[in-house]
């Protein structure tokens, strides 16, 4: 089932993007057995569920298992082109909610194959929204019932023992350019890890990720800064990192309290989220008393 294709101005097409998603039958992916996967939390629950042998493509940050990365990649979720998706002829589309841009997505949607956007938020209770909507889309509801029980049990222990760790201030950065933190408020995956894992986002007041000035950053006054993985500028050293103006005089510089961590697998919001909540609640339980 999808949405009208009753015309509307071109001005309003980005707003009705936003507003209505693609809506969707129960099993509409049921035939599909060219699947494309944009997200990567996606890809890893078609993995968990048993129906990788209908990907035929996924999106760059769909990563993890490392056989999805043999797949095709059709680009950046965020910045994806019709032409590239469409050209590993799908006959099924399941994406992330966010998926972009809205132009690129309003094109796929009229594009006659089978779209499901799958909706997000940043808990545990999103993570087996997101396991059941996808089970649910694939016409494999009962695996999806299992796997997210199995999921939920193992997300609540992982945050009640987190819960028992002394609350941390963290920063997560996303970013460093010419020494300023771009870091993250409220309502992204950053701050939905940082508070399953027991812990309290050090900025507050905004949502997505701001760059924050220098007296800004003091003022957060964060005991751990957490940050992905990354190369370039991103791979600042504790001590190049905590020799930044925004950071030199803050709890985390005083004993370098920082945490590394692989995006896809702190971010993700998937299957393995139980064990990202873990490690980080480990590695903060570390700086206990610094």
């Amino acid at each position: 089932m999808r949405p009208g294709r009753t015309q509307r101005p071109a001005a309003l097409s980005v707003i009705w993007l936003a507003l209505a998603a693609p809506a969707w039958a129960e099993g509409e992916l049921s035939a599909a057995n060219r699947l494309v996967s944009i997200g990567g939390s996606l890809t890893e629950i078609v993995h968990a569920l048993g129906e990788e042998q209908r990907l035929v493509a996924r999106d760059s940050t769909s990563t993890f298992p490392p056989e999805a990365a043999t797949l095709p990649d059709v680009g950046y979720m965020r910045q994806l082109s019709p032409e590239g998706v469409l050209s590993v002829n799908p006959d099924g589309i399941l994406a992330l909610a966010g998926s972009g841009p809205p132009e690129a997505m309003e094109v796929l949607d009229r594009a006659g194959v089978p779209l499901v956007l799958v909706p997000e938020t940043f808990s545990r209770e999103g993570i087996i929204e997101k396991i059941k909507t996808v089970g649910q889309a694939l016409d494999v509801p009962q695996k999806a019932e299992k796997l997210a029980a199995q999921v939920a049990a193992d997300l609540a222990q992982a945050e009640a023992s987190a819960a028992e760790n002394q609350p941390k201030r963290v920063l997560f950065v996303l970013s460093v350019q010419g020494g300023k933190l771009l870091a993250s408020g409220a309502g992204t995956a950053a701050d939905g890890i940082i508070r399953m894992a027991g812990a309290v986002n050090a900025v507050q007041g905004y949502s997505g990720y701001k760059q924050l000035s220098d007296e800004a950053a003091l003022l957060a006054a964060p005991d751990v800064v957490l940050m992905m993985d990354r190369a370039g500028e991103h791979s600042l050293d504790a001590d190049a990192l905590f020799d930044l103006p925004a950071l030199r005089a803050t709890p985390a510089a005083a004993s370098k309290a920082l945490i590394r961590m692989d995006g896809s697998y702190l971010l993700g919001f998937g299957p393995r989220t139980a064990g990202a909540v873990r490690d980080l609640a480990q590695g903060l339980s570390a700086h206990d008393g610094d």
